[in-house]
């Protein structure tokens, strides 16, 4: 549901929301300028002392009127004709003449009403109202997808347009409701919804006579020219007129003949509330406000255009489901919990191999749970992926709410498929909790189907063997050849090849392919070459097969090239085909952003450690490293005359100050020695390291990974921090194959 409350009013509001925010961060910088360009002001100075000056140079003075940034401006008649001039109240002169801007009045009257009057006002509330809803809605999807309030400024994970939709949400959602409270606030003022404050009667008697000069009324005396808003002089040669006076603290009436006050009116709570919302939205008194509201309008635009993508690539995600039969006829019902849409995939791909043998089948999001509707199901499968810290995905919200109020537990088997990536310290964490009631409900009588089962990093074999253990359970043959979505591919030609470990027989190179052009929103789309770095990933389409093959780049869009390390994997189809590939042939491949496996922000050390090809993420973060940050490679292989990757850059990366220092271990010398043991012999440095706030990155073999954080835990026992514990801060972060 919340979901939905913030998809809908975007969608269906977003031009509207980007127009009143472009035409309001313009506005934003008026009063900015306003405030600029007003003359000094002396705090000591009154509005009588204000008004004599101005009333010497300009005799015809009709009203002087003060804006909230600060400018003072003259009203007057002069041969029989208007005119309006900005006055330096430290002379009462004029210096420019007052002449409001034609292209701000054309921005206020789109800002205000889109040019519609009255009809254009209640639009652009309905866009207000559209922006708080998203603004609310937003922060609380962002606490889901954080993890919780604590969480909120937290590293992002993710594509691209995800997170820098979060990003900019996070730091602008304060003015998005500020500004939105306050524009419904102003409509509902302007339209009488909320009262104004009731303005001071005209005074029923006067003197009669004229002559007073500004300069002896005792109210224009007692009031500073900084609390002025307008003081309005009498109709010349009407005895019977008065002076007006409205000022922060109220307004009232002066006679004309005898300078006293004829009748005052303090400021009454709605006046006050509505000038306090109307600076609020304007930053009209508050300029340093109006330009960090402008600046947070900015983004959103690109929060638009982000959150389309987001919602396309959402949309596109979900297939549909060919002869997905009624719930209440199905004898196989196919529960999905998906945030992104990819665990759909997997739920067709089940969908799909259980009709071809003979089911029936229906396939519902986690949140349309209804045992009572399944009169001839024999067996519920839940398919669930793991959202944030361990929360529940957007199309299983209520789901453990809806088992816990069962009267009693099911008679229908279930089977339960976690999917997650396990670098995560929550990996497939809601699932387990389905898991666990699933349990408790067995031991009233609930049968299971299958243990509980997970899949990593979506992978296609272990999805493929679960089945081959569901269909044992069914008693019959499944099948489940899963190919994900894959992105529009481009054809990448080879330019050079290094050539390594052909003579120990484990045959590797060092492949660099030209980058092709890319439309410049393909990287905010997360698809195509737009925009990647060191650690994403490059999806290779080997000839015959569906699959994909995912190598780490070594290379980030700058340096004008695409590159990878790759080892021959005994009866690898795609490491075959690549290692077979000469100058001038080409492969189809795609970018995929992998950033949870990229160095935090900051000057803090970075301990990169990698065994075999896994060194290529490292090696291009060295390359990029041009602000010197100190980064200590750690790097096993087997013999350094045959394999050793980037060796001669090596060396010169720690010349030039982008290593700060490289250890190695080789396990095919005399000496022996992997890079476990390069690590426990560095184990003094690496715990000072880490006490410095140091990030680990791991990249290569999972059981080198797996090796790697044993050494580790060894070498922190001492301290406070553990391999958890650092994962859990996103300071070690593994990239595994």
């Amino acid at each position: 549901m919340l979901r939905q409350l913030h998809k809908f009013p975007g969608l269906i509001a977003a031009l509207l929301i980007v127009t009143m925010a472009l035409s309001g961060a313009v506005l934003s910088v008026l009063p900015a300028w306003e405030a600029a360009m007003a003359p000094a002001l002396d705090q000591t100075l009154t509005v009588a002392t204000l008004a004599e000056r101005v009333s010497a140079t300009f005799p015809g003075v009709e009203q002087i009127r003060r804006s909230p940034a600060g400018q003072i401006t003259a009203f007057y008649f002069e041969a029989g004709r208007p005119g309006a001039v900005v006055i330096d109240p430290a002379t009462g002169k004029g210096i420019a003449d007052h002449a409001p801007s034609g292209l701000a009045r054309w921005v206020t009257n789109l800002h205000r009403s889109l040019f519609l009057g009255d009809v254009g006002r209640w639009t652009a509330a309905a866009g207000a109202a559209a922006l708080l809803v998203l603004s609310l809605s937003g922060v609380m999807l962002m606490r889901r997808r954080v993890g919780g309030w604590r969480q909120m400024f937290s590293r992002l994970r993710g594509p691209v347009a995800g997170r820098l939709h979060t990003q900019i949400a996070r730091l602008s959602v304060a003015g998005f409701v500020l500004s939105s409270v306050t524009a419904l606030l102003m409509t509902a003022s302007t339209f009488d919804v909320l009262p104004n404050g009731t303005a001071p009667a005209f005074p029923a008697q006067v003197s009669g006579r004229i002559g007073a000069t500004p300069g002896t009324m005792p109210l224009l005396q007692d009031t500073p020219v900084q609390g002025l808003r307008e003081l309005t002089f009498p109709y010349a040669g009407d005895p019977t007129d008065v002076f007006a006076l409205k000022t922060n603290r109220g307004e009232g009436f002066i006679d004309q003949g005898t300078g006293a006050t004829l009748l005052w009116a303090d400021a009454g709570f709605w006046q006050r509330f509505n000038e306090v919302v109307f600076m609020l939205h304007t930053g009209q008194g508050m300029a340093w406000l109006g330009l960090i509201l402008g600046l947070m309008a900015l983004g959103v635009p690109v929060m638009a255009v982000t959150g389309v993508a987001i919602w396309l690539k959402s949309y596109r995600a979900r297939p549909r489901m060919i002869g997905n039969a009624a719930a209440a006829q199905a004898d196989t019902i196919l529960l999905v919990g998906s945030e992104g849409g990819s665990t759909w995939g997997f739920a067709a791909t089940l969908h799909a191999a259980l009709r071809l043998a003979g089911h029936k089948v229906h396939a519902a999001p986690m949140t349309q749970l209804d045992l009572g509707r399944y009169n001839r199901a024999a067996r519920v499968i839940v398919l669930t992926a793991t959202y944030g810290d361990g929360v529940a995905p957007a199309s299983a919200k209520g789901f453990l709410d809806r088992l816990a109020a069962l009267p009693h537990a099911p008679t229908i088997p279930l089977a339960v498929l976690g999917f997650g990536d396990r670098q995560f310290p929550q990996f497939c964490a809601y699932a387990g909790d389905v898991a666990r009631v699933a349990r408790v409900a067995q031991a009233k009588g609930w049968p299971n189907l299958l243990p509980m089962a997970t899949i990593d990093r979506q992978s296609p074999q272990e999805f493929a063997r679960w089945g081959r253990d569901l269909g044992n359970a069914l008693r019959h043959a499944l099948d489940l050849a899963h190919s994900p979505a894959i992105p529009r591919s481009h054809p990448l030609t080879l330019i050079s090849r290094r050539e390594y470990g052909t003579d120990m027989q484990t045959p590797a190179a060092i492949l660099r392919f030209a980058c092709p052009q890319s439309a410049r929103f393909d990287w905010i789309a997360g698809r195509g070459f737009g925009r990647f770095g060191p650690g994403d990933l490059l999806g290779i389409l080997p000839t015959g097969s569906p699959l994909p093959r995912f190598y780490s780049l070594a290379c980030a869009t700058h340096d004008g090239f695409i590159e990878v390390c790759i080892s021959r994997v005994p009866g690898g189809l795609c490491s075959g085909q690549l290692l077979d590939l000469a100058p001038g042939d080409t492969v189809q491949a795609f970018v995929r952003p992998n950033p949870d496996f990229k160095p935090t922000k900051g000057r803090k050390p970075v301990i990169l450690i990698g065994a075999g090809t896994g060194i290529g993420p490292l090696a291009g973060f060295a390359r990029a490293n041009t602000a010197r940050r100190p980064l200590h490679l750690y790097f096993g292989t087997r013999h350094p005359d045959h394999d050793l990757f980037y060796g001669e850059e090596l060396a010169a990366w720690q010349n030039a100050g982008k290593l700060a220092s490289v250890t190695t271990a080789f396990s095919r010398t005399n000496t022996r020695a992997y890079v476990q043991d390069a690590l426990h012999a560095d184990a003094a440095h690496i715990a000072q390291l880490i006490s410095e706030g140091a990030q680990i990155m791991v990249c290569g073999g999972r059981d080198m990974a797996a090796g790697v954080a044993t050494v580790l835990a060894e070498v922190l026992a001492p301290t406070k921090w553990t391999p958890a514990l650092l994962k859990a801060e996103g300071r070690y972060v593994e990239d595994t194959y």
